[in-house]
């Protein structure tokens, strides 16, 4: 069933395009955060399609620590790329990754 436009995925396991999303906005977030991550693996994410797509993406930084990121694709016509909209720290394993 196709997600309606504004509307949250259901949650899924994050694959090898999400990773790379993360890689991708990865200095940024340790700018942001004020630290380094010697780990930065994806785990789970959403998605709303908006104009481009808003992925909310577990991140794994070490130990039990997560990080939620809020990562904004930019359309092809808007010149494309990704970029970190926002972050939160300290959630855990167990915390579900929702809009913010």
């Amino acid at each position: 069933m196709p997600m309606m436009c504004g509307g949250c995925s259901s949650p899924s396991e994050a694959d090898e395009e999400i990773q790379k999303i993360c890689d991708s906005v990865k200095a940024h977030a340790e700018q942001r955060a004020g630290k380094t991550y010697d780990v930065f693996a994806a785990k789970t994410y959403t998605k709303q399609v908006v104009a481009g797509t808003n992925f909310f993406i577990k991140v794994h930084v070490g130990g039990d620590d997560h990080v939620h990121l809020r990562v904004h694709q930019k359309l092809p016509h808007q010149g494309g790329g990704t970029e970190l909209s926002d972050m939160q720290q300290g959630k855990s394993h167990q915390d579900p990754v929702t809009y913010f």
